[in-house]
């Protein structure tokens, strides 16, 4: 046998030595070729067989490289800085303690609305990342690079036309559009009219909701085209539904007025005779499945003509927390189809109704500076926990002493009782953390080491990280 050939036999056997010792078996067996230098003790036989194995793998078998080797481009800068150096500790204890996605994009959030991105080796997006922030668009497509076959697509950093729509990656372009629609809304209009119906599906819904931001008449030519025209259901109802929002809903039809009859409207005062709409009872479960479906396919326009109102005296006259479900249901249909007016309407009537729960739906739909309003007023009226408050409010918040609350004096008192214990309410202080301001951030922490608190508490490193971050982001 030559040395060549057994450097063969021996690579070859060398699997099935390496599956028998990962099932816990003995191994010499299948390296006969080394029957004479291993012996005949069992024992001391895997011993040898384990120190030549090692020699063999580690000096005759070398990793060779892949046949096509990629060199990726640089890691793009963003437009935003990256964290200080000395609060990048911080950031990562924070990735790292809190498991959940949504935690870690609200962090990457905060920090955004704050005027900063995470360090790269500490943070990065993925591809498909949508709920990361714009300012994350360009490591998004250089995910995407790196995990494609191809980086042939051209960058530019050229204002977005039709014309080069394709020299864009999606995450960038997405970005440049919105920054577009902002800027000049007929323009980017006029990129989406010529370019949309060259995309799949789910990138023409996605794209399409961006006509969200500055909607105006002068996108009901394009949106009436694309509910009569487009191939997909998903975004013939997203163009029907941005319809409704400028006053183009449908007409009172056949379903709306049966959604209507499951409702009464009614008069109540002796001297200021007002009105008021309330649910009908339910009586069977059928029931309760058919008025969903109903309201499912409805616009707020519609069902209100239904009622014989205008959309604003339907939200005025509703009878809030009589019917949860009925409230939830016609929620749902104003953010989907009402105007901003008649949701921030909305908003105001569920707050002075005690229906938080109800306010955070609407929020996707307000403005930072009114999801902030709510969120305070929420805190000094009811006993919510900051979680709620946090999801009302959002991540571009500066509350300045939601500690000075009910719920912050309810908290304080629960971190001082005898028998609080050091992991409780982590998950209240550090959505706390997250919607305080940079100085509200401060005095709260001053309060709660006068509660007891350590200094480095793990649950206060969102208040800590919030207090020590410069607060160079726009306000709300």
């Amino acid at each position: 046998m030559s040395d060549v050939i057994k450097a063969e036999t021996i690579y070859d056997a060398m699997g099935a030595v390496l599956t028998r010792w990962t099932m816990g078996s003995a191994a010499a067996p299948a390296a006969a070729f080394w029957r004479a230098e291993l012996g005949d003790d069992p024992a001391e036989a895997e011993l040898r067989l384990l120190a030549l194995a090692g020699q063999f793998l580690g000096t005759a078998v070398t990793t060779e490289p892949a046949a096509a080797l990629r060199v990726l481009p640089d890691i793009p800068a963003l437009a935003l800085p990256t964290v200080p150096a000395t609060l990048r500790p911080l950031v990562r204890r924070i990735l790292s303690a809190k498991k959940q996605v949504k935690v870690k994009t609200d962090l990457v959030h905060f920090l955004a609305a704050r005027g900063w991105t995470t360090h790269p080796a500490d943070w990065m997006p993925e591809a498909a990342d949508d709920d990361a922030p714009d300012v994350y668009a360009k490591w998004r497509d250089w995910a995407a690079i790196a995990g494609s076959n191809s980086a042939s697509r051209r960058q530019t950093d050229d204002r977005l036309t039709a014309e080069n729509w394709d020299d864009y990656w999606p995450a960038a372009r997405k970005a440049a559009l919105i920054e577009l629609r902002r800027r000049d809304p007929s323009v980017a209009r006029g990129v989406l009219e010529a370019r949309l119906a060259g995309e799949n599906a789910d990138i023409r819904w996605r794209l399409l909701s961006l006509l969200s931001e500055r909607l105006s008449d002068d996108d009901l030519t394009f949106l009436e085209t694309i509910a009569a025209n487009d191939r997909a259901p998903r975004v013939k109802a997203l163009a029907t539904s941005l319809l409704a929002r400028l006053g183009r809903g449908s007409a009172p039809g056949e379903d709306t007025t049966e959604l209507a009859g499951f409702f009464a409207v009614k008069t109540k005062g002796l001297l200021r005779r007002s009105r008021v709409v309330q649910a009908e009872p339910l009586k069977t479960p059928a029931q309760s499945l058919r008025r969903k479906a109903l309201f499912d396919g409805a616009d707020l326009g519609s069902f209100a003509g239904a009622l014989g109102l205008a959309p604003q005296e339907l939200i005025a006259a509703w009878d809030w927390n009589a019917d949860r479900a009925a409230d939830a249901a016609l929620v749902d249909l104003i953010v989907a189809t009402g105007t901003d007016a008649q949701v921030t309407q909305a908003a105001d009537a569920v707050n002075e109704r005690d229906a938080p729960g109800l306010i955070i739906s609407l929020a996707e739909r307000l403005a930072p500076a009114e999801r902030a309003r709510h969120a305070e007023a929420a805190l000094n009226a009811r006993d919510i926990r900051f979680e709620l408050a946090q999801l009302i409010a959002g991540t571009a918040a500066r509350l300045r002493d939601p500690l000075s609350a009910p719920p912050g004096k309810a908290l304080l008192a629960a971190l001082q009782r005898d028998d609080a214990k050091p992991s409780d309410n982590a998950e209240d202080l550090h959505a706390l953390g997250l919607i305080v301001s940079r100085e509200g951030a401060r005095g709260a922490l001053e309060r709660l080491a006068g509660a007891g608190l350590l200094q480095g508490d793990p649950r206060l490193d969102m208040l800590r990280l919030n207090a020590a971050l410069d607060d160079k982001g726009a306000k709300p």
